[in-house]
């Protein structure tokens, strides 16, 4: 399926927020997701799925001083 992460389209396998996370290659624990324009708890990540022509920002956290 086409979806937009992060303002680029890209060709995705992930069917849910959590499969995609995962495919991406973050840490779970250290990644933020808004899901067409609503912030997802990481309770909501495996049961919110994907279609076709979603629109993505997923921002991984850092730690810096």
């Amino acid at each position: 399926m086409n979806i937009t992460v992060n303002g680029a389209n890209r060709e995705v396998r992930a069917s849910q927020v959590e499969e995609l996370v995962t495919e991406l290659g973050l840490p779970v624990s250290a990644a933020l997701v808004e899901h067409n324009g609503i912030a997802l708890l990481r309770s909501e990540w495996a049961s919110t799925a994907l279609n076709d022509g979603d629109r993505l920002e997923v921002v991984r956290m850092v730690a810096g001083g």
